[in-house]
């Protein structure tokens, strides 16, 4: 008979990285995906009063295909959060002199948390008062590749931003505990143990 171990393949320890908040954005238009800079932000547990991500549930997607799109689920997308060192990669990547975060509809831009897009599922961030859960890494789309030709007046960045900025857009996250944030604030990630599972 053989024996099977339930030692997953490698294990990481938890970890804490730390970083700054360098800009904050809201939604001024919940129809509109373009986002505008504001100084602070208050999170509830529904996310950002007025934005178009926010409540406790949203509608399924083509990012959930098990479930009849329109489904309602569990609002895990409050916040779209990215770090400044990957905006200024896409940038590179795509030849221009920036990614504007407004332009694809960011929430939080950070600085100084290395690979900030690979922050694992599970992640806390701490900032102020606040906690964010970390949900998922977000996939760049065609939406925020529209928006950013539009803005640029290079049709090609529709279907170029999403091919270049996989792995660089940043992460989705809900809001753990209500507070308020502010430009300036420290950012503190508690990664989680984290394991490798291949069955």
């Amino acid at each position: 008979m053989t024996e099977t171990t339930s030692e997953p393949v490698a294990v990481l320890p938890a970890a804490r990285r730390t970083g700054t908040v360098v800009a904050l954005f809201a939604t001024t238009d919940p129809a509109d995906f373009v986002t505008a800079a504001v100084d602070e932000l208050a999170l509830h547990l529904d996310g950002i009063d007025g934005d178009r991500h926010g409540g406790f549930e949203r509608r399924s997607s083509g990012r959930e295909p098990w479930y009849p799109r329109g489904t309602p689920i569990r609002n895990d997308r409050h916040l779209s959060i990215l770090s400044r060192e990957d905006l200024a990669e896409i940038a590179r990547r795509l030849e221009l002199p920036e990614v504007d975060p407004r332009w694809i509809g960011a929430n939080l831009v950070v600085a100084g948390i290395p690979q900030l897009s690979f922050l694992p599922r599970g992640t806390r961030l701490v900032i102020g008062g606040a906690a964010i859960h970390v949900e998922d890494q977000n996939a760049p789309c065609r939406v925020a590749g529209r928006s950013l030709a539009r803005r640029t007046g290079l049709d090609a960045l529709e279907l170029g931003f999403p091919r270049v900025a996989k792995r660089l857009r940043g992460v989705v996250a809900s809001v753990e505990r209500a507070g308020k944030i502010a430009v300036g604030d420290t950012v503190t990630a508690h990664l989680p143990e984290q394991w490798l599972y291949r069955g």
